[in-house]
């Protein structure tokens, strides 16, 4: 019984997307290995027979994504050693996504060539791995930029080795210079004959005409701390449109916090991984770059990190004046990311938004995990949690969740408990419209709690209810606010220290 139930309950969790190569055909490592004796040394059998690679050895991480895309995608590619490794499964969800955004008719069509899509990979990076995934699937066209040598010449050696998508991808260098008032441009891997003025605010155009410079104090908010090479402005040239940038933003303020996780090693350099104010100031600037742009793409996107990160992008977006802000989830086995994508292009038909949303998924971050407490710390801690309050559970360690099967009885417990704890004078829980009084004792009600890795030192823990309709819906909200103090109190470093 409990087995159908967990099949059940499976489908509300966030899946690869079903236009990706690998939603029904994940990887086949011994297959593989059996074809490619470079990526075979790699490959080695747990004691039930199935294949694995060590995820913490950046050549097998490495070796896995050149044989990926040389085996299902037909593209010839390699990088050198520390530079960020891309995983194939997971940026083809995020193509996959963008061409969801280009296909819908929230807003209308720009493009003044039909069907040929134009995409702007910031940060391209020496893989150059959505230029090439979105050529090879798609057939768009991309303008890829980077600001150091190494990775500009590595992304134009991945574009060159590939003859039959070369044409539709430029490789544009990003100068950091103050000395240099140029613009250079590479096609296919050669230099370009076309150069473009900028000045020292970072601003291009191909007549020579600037772009607008920043109507904003960039040192007056401590949020908008970014400093360094142009993102969009002083990149794109006049006249320039897209249909959609991308990014997969520096996530992190430090070097330390970008080595914290020692279950990967997919490299990546400090140009990669780092930067000032880390993926909140980037996206920031990347907002503050479109204000200006406007309607020279369709759809603005970036990946990004952290959910308490998307929500101050989301509410940065509400202060220019956007169109449309659309989010979506990334989940590729336990870790998760954020897609944001926004317009300034008039909507083509009127959003009708539910005045109220059910809420039968909820979710909080853990940030500031201690050191020596892991997932599965937590994963045992929620267990705990409602074990204590008579309700039944199941731990998988596997699939890092908790299955709850609770009553209202069991709801009140353990926020009768939160109560009694708030008394001495910080806060309490409004509880009238959950109490037993009020709901009747109607039969069990089923929940999965699930914990994600994000980066480093950080977790997503995720609540959904089975039912839309259950008898403890009205205090699941109350009951999961109750978890993330819990958990925070246990785990969780305190701010400052």
């Amino acid at each position: 019984m409990g087995g159908r139930k967990n099949k059940r309950k499976r489908a509300e969790r966030p899946t690869i997307h079903p236009n990706n190569k690998y939603s029904d055909n994940p990887p086949d490592f011994a297959l593989l290995a059996s074809l490619y004796p470079s990526f075979n040394s790699f490959v080695s059998y747990s004691r039930d027979g199935r294949p694995k690679i060590d995820w913490t050895n950046f050549n097998a991480t490495r070796e896995l994504t050149r044989v990926l895309l040389l085996h299902d995608h037909g593209l010839n590619w390699w990088i050198p050693d520390g530079q960020l490794c891309p995983t194939v499964p997971n940026r083809s969800n995020y193509i996959h996504w963008i061409e969801d955004l280009l296909s819908s008719d929230v807003i209308l069509k720009t493009n003044a060539d039909g069907d040929n899509v134009k995409g702007f990979d910031i940060g391209t990076g020496a893989n150059c791995i959505y230029p090439l995934l979105g050529a090879s699937l798609l057939g768009w066209s991309f303008v890829g930029t980077d600001a150091t040598e190494v990775a500009l010449e590595w992304a134009k050696k991945n574009v060159k080795n590939n003859p039959q998508i070369s044409e539709l991808i430029e490789i544009r260098e990003v100068l950091t210079s103050q000395d240099s008032n140029s613009l250079k441009e590479s096609h296919n891997g050669e230099s370009g004959s076309g150069e473009s003025q900028t000045d020292l605010c970072w601003t291009v155009g191909k007549e020579g005409e600037p772009l607008p410079s920043y109507p904003f104090d960039l040192s007056s908010s401590a949020d908008k701390s970014y400093y360094g090479p142009p993102v969009l402005l002083g990149v794109v040239k006049d006249g320039e449109k897209f249909d959609f940038c991308m990014c997969n933003p520096p996530f992190f303020e430090t070097l330390e916090a970008a080595g914290l996780n020692p279950k990967t090693s997919c490299g990546g350099t400090p140009d990669e991984m780092v930067c000032p104010g880390g993926e909140k100031a980037f996206i920031t600037r990347i907002i503050e770059d479109s204000v200006l742009l406007q309607q020279s793409f369709r759809w603005y996107t970036s990946m990004v990190g952290r959910k308490s990160n998307l929500k101050f992008l989301i509410s940065k977006l509400r202060q220019v004046g956007v169109s449309i802000v659309k989010t979506t989830e990334f989940v590729q086995g336990h870790t998760c990311r954020w897609g944001l994508a926004w317009s300034f292009v008039p909507p083509a038909r009127k959003i009708i938004s539910p005045c109220v949303a059910q809420r039968n998924n909820l979710s909080f971050i853990l940030e500031g995990i201690q050191r020596q407490f892991s997932a599965v710390d937590v994963l045992q801690s929620i267990e705990s949690f409602f074990c204590s309050s008579g309700a039944s559970c199941k731990l998988n360690t596997s699939s890092f969740t908790v299955d709850v099967t609770a009553s209202v009885e069991h709801c009140d417990v353990i926020l009768n408990n939160e109560a009694s704890e708030a008394s001495n004078g910080e806060h309490v829980l409004e509880m009238s419209y959950h109490s037993s009084h009020s709901l009747p004792a109607l039969s069990n009600s089923s929940f999965r709690i699930s914990v994600y890795q994000q980066i480093a030192g950080t977790l997503l823990v995720k609540g959904s209810l089975q039912h839309r309709d259950s008898p403890i819906a009205g205090a699941f909200s109350s009951v999961i606010q109750q978890l993330e103090e819990v958990l925070k109190h246990q785990f969780c470093r305190e701010k400052g220290t």
